[in-house]
């Protein structure tokens, strides 16, 4: 019998206020559980804009504390909808320090755990050195009622070691929290080629892994950002099985957790590994 389990990703745009975006959010929840969704995906931050396109230490008043009220909230909502709800949010850990994070419920309520975002990026437009902690919980992974699964954010992406660890932790599905989007000297052609860049290289991780991987982004004009939205999952070798567009939506898509023993029995990359050959990973360089 084939395990199959219906993925809701929400993929949407930024309100005003806390308030607004937590309300908009859940409604989209609720949404998403009415359809079947089973485990639900916010975008990365998503109670808030993308504030980390400037230096403005006003945004700090935006994080908020892990457990706490937000968490809460969601725990109560997972509990009514029976469903697994993973949540992006600017944590605040204590006076002065922050972390870019990710909290998981599990379909009863219960919060599992939190994985704080590893790779903390600073680029144009993406000043998140400014305002996050590189995380210190590790690459994990969460057992809910519908499978194991992983969490990672956004510039966590691109690095082929999250993935893998992940993976290596037991995670059948690897959920990407994004935001990700294009600067005003950005013109369409260089947006397809960021954009398939990112899309390879999710792709790259299900088919090293042979695991599911979803990815949740932002959408609307936010400042100096319009973030592209297209959330999407990948299968196990790589092929797209679902893909949003540039507008609001849930997306949907049903995932069989049984391809992954036929994948890896086929392409068995973790039988394989040369684990006593990589030591040098744990260097910034080899030479």
């Amino acid at each position: 019998m084939s395990q199959i389990v219906k993925l809701g990703l929400i993929q949407t745009s930024s309100e005003a206020t806390h308030k607004e975006n937590v309300d908009k959010t859940f409604s989209l929840i609720r949404g998403a559980a009415e359809q079947g969704a089973q485990i639900i995906c916010t975008q990365e931050l998503y109670t808030s804009d993308y504030f980390c396109q400037n230096h403005d230490e006003e945004h700090f008043d935006k994080a908020v504390e892990l457990p706490g009220p937000l968490t809460v909230q969601t725990g109560k909502l997972a509990k009514e909808l029976g469903v697994v709800i993973i949540s992006s949010l600017f944590e605040k850990r204590d006076a002065g320090l922050y972390h870019n994070s990710a909290t998981v419920h599990d379909a009863d309520g219960s919060l599992l755990g939190i994985y704080r975002k590893m790779h903390i990026p600073e680029d144009p437009g993406f000043h998140e050195k400014f305002y996050f902690t590189p995380g210190d919980t590790g690459f994990k992974a969460f057992d809910t009622r519908f499978g194991r699964i992983g969490v990672l954010i956004c510039w966590d992406q691109w690095f082929p070691e999250g993935a893998r660890l992940t993976a290596m932790e037991g995670a059948k599905i690897l959920f990407y929290p994004t935001a990700i989007g294009v600067l005003p000297n950005e013109d369409q052609q260089t947006k397809r080629e960021f954009m398939d860049a990112w899309e390879i290289m999710h792709r790259s991780h299900a088919v090293a892994n042979g695991c599911f991987v979803a990815a949740i982004n932002r959408v609307g004009q936010e400042e100096d950002i319009r973030f592209w939205g297209d959330s999407f999952v990948s299968g196990p070798f790589g092929k797209i099985i679902a893909q949003a567009g540039e507008e609001e939506e849930i997306l949907l898509t049903d995932v069989d957790l049984d391809l992954i023993e036929t994948q890896r029995r086929t392409w068995p990359f973790l039988r394989d590994r040369r684990i006593d050959a990589y030591d040098g990973l744990t260097k910034r360089m080899g030479r």
